[in-house]
């Protein structure tokens, strides 16, 4: 019986070594796309001129990154990063025309 647990030990110590700290390029481009997303979902929740300026600044960081050459970030990536950023140009636009209206 002890013996079978001094195996696993062994055996997860034998995997923690071979994992590589790495992130591999799908890693980077999640990131990017999944952190945009809730910005965007965020952005779309915000009451304020001041929240949705600061949500549309964390979405424009993550598409610039996504720009980025030789880091890894796949055409997909940019792709939906780019189709995130557009959708939050229009929500916050909109949403600053209908502040603009009430104002007047």
């Amino acid at each position: 019986m002890a013996l079978k647990g001094q195996q696993k030990t062994a055996q997860k110590t034998t995997s923690e070594l071979d994992r590589h700290p790495m992130m591999s390029d799908s890693d980077i481009n999640t990131i990017l796309v999944n952190g945009a997303q809730i910005a965007l979902s965020k952005l779309k929740r915000a009451k304020s001129f001041d929240a949705r300026i600061y949500y549309y600044a964390e979405i424009g960081v993550y598409f610039e990154v996504g720009l980025s050459r030789g880091a890894g970030i796949t055409d997909d990536a940019r792709d939906q990063l780019r189709s995130i950023h557009q959708e939050a140009t229009h929500l916050h636009m909109d949403a600053n025309k209908i502040l603009n209206a009430v104002k007047s």
